[in-house]
């Protein structure tokens, strides 16, 4: 049997960019659950320098499938260029020419931070024994590297999707750390339609006979196709009728190929998207990260929403993609509406649904310099 790799970052892989830190201190991290991880490595990277009151530094939170190369060039260490390079960068809304700029990978991920693929006390990869987390425990994470960075508060926290969730953990949870938050494309909490496109993500996952229960690292093979399912369901919900139509609705395509091929154009794309995630990331991280989205709630344990969002008091600034109908506008119309702090909901306006906070790069730039002032 040989280990599958090249799909999970692990020690001795080229580390690119990345910075590492093991931030539990000696001891175990408590986690929401109630389980704890005797230790955490979060894998991050930086951009700019941090100036001598280190007020400047900006934290910037990825989305599921995301990670900690947030700008630059694709190489060793960096499957792709980084996902937000329009964004971030010197002269760009997030000014590294001005600040401090640390994307770290989630806990739970798969690309240098400790999740299902990293090696346990015992020597084996956690696999299925890795615990449930949650949006809370991979801030509090992000707290600790905070601290050791000696960052006491990030001049702004940004974030979309996942990040978001994050960024709005980062206001009410821990106040006095952070001076401003941009929260793109995101809710207050999980919806059900949410929660189901996750939970048949997860499913199809764990349907296929190579998951192996989890416990899928030493052997010939890992569950390629259920994640690659997994992830055509999630682009369907990424992106909107109006694209699909328009690039792959029957005036856009020969029928008579179709017929020849078997397969209709919308497949093809979807089995594409599918079979590209699989090849760079993990499925148990893939699993593990779903479950947390599904258990966001910034009201749980707080009286509820508007009571947790109407307290807080750092300036927010909200935005949505005009088209996303994974997490449509009405989400954030209830975050501005509810956090005093925000004032008006900004709409990204883009064809491309949710992913649009990802491909809009002037006016998702547009909306963060002014949040920071710019």
């Amino acid at each position: 049997m040989r280990t599958i790799t090249g799909w999970y970052w692990r020690d001795g892989d080229e580390p690119g960019h990345r910075h590492f830190a093991t931030v539990t201190g000696g001891r175990p991290l408590a986690l929401e659950s109630g389980e704890h991880l005797e230790s955490v490595t979060v894998a991050y990277e930086t951009w700019g320098e941090l100036n001598e009151s280190a007020s400047n530094a900006v934290l910037v939170l990825h989305a599921l499938t995301g990670d900690s190369h947030v700008a630059g060039e694709a190489g060793p260490g960096h499957v792709s260029a980084g996902w937000w390079d329009g964004v971030v960068g010197p002269g760009l809304a997030i000014d590294t020419d001005r600040y401090f700029v640390v994307c770290p990978n989630v806990l739970g991920g798969c690309q240098g931070t400790t999740g299902p693929s990293s090696i346990a006390p015992d020597g084996a990869p956690y696999g299925s024994r890795f615990p449930v987390i949650t949006i809370r425990d991979q801030v509090a994470v992000e707290v600790a590297l905070a601290d050791r960075l000696g960052i006491k508060a990030w001049h702004a926290v940004v974030g979309g999707s996942m990040g978001g969730m994050r960024a709005l953990e980062w206001v009410i949870g821990y106040p006095s750390r952070v001076e401003r938050a941009v929260v793109l494309a995101v809710g207050a909490a999980g919806t059900a339609d949410q929660i189901a496109l996750c939970s048949l993500q997860v499913r199809a996952i764990r349907a296929d006979p190579h998951f192996q229960g989890g416990d899928y690292y030493a052997t010939k093979d890992r569950p390629h196709e259920g994640l690659s399912i997994a992830r055509g369901i999630g682009q369907f919900s990424y992106r909107t009728w109006t694209e699909f139509e328009a690039r792959f609705g029957r005036e856009a395509q020969d029928e008579h190929e179709v017929l020849e091929r078997g397969r209709y154009a919308i497949e093809s794309y979807l089995r594409y998207q599918g079979d590209k995630l699989a090849a760079r990331f993990d499925p148990n991280s893939y699993i593990v990260l779903s479950e947390a989205m599904n258990h966001h709630d910034v009201g749980r344990g707080r009286g509820g929403i508007t009571t947790a969002l109407k307290g807080v008091r750092r300036p927010v600034r909200i935005a949505g993609v005009t088209s996303d109908r994974l997490y449509p506008r009405e989400l954030q119309e209830e975050l501005a509406r509810l956090i005093p702090t925000a004032g008006r909901m900004h709409s990204i306006s883009s064809p491309a649904g949710h992913d649009g906070f990802l491909l809009e790069i002037d006016e998702v730039g547009a909306v963060i310099r002014s949040a920071l002032g710019r």
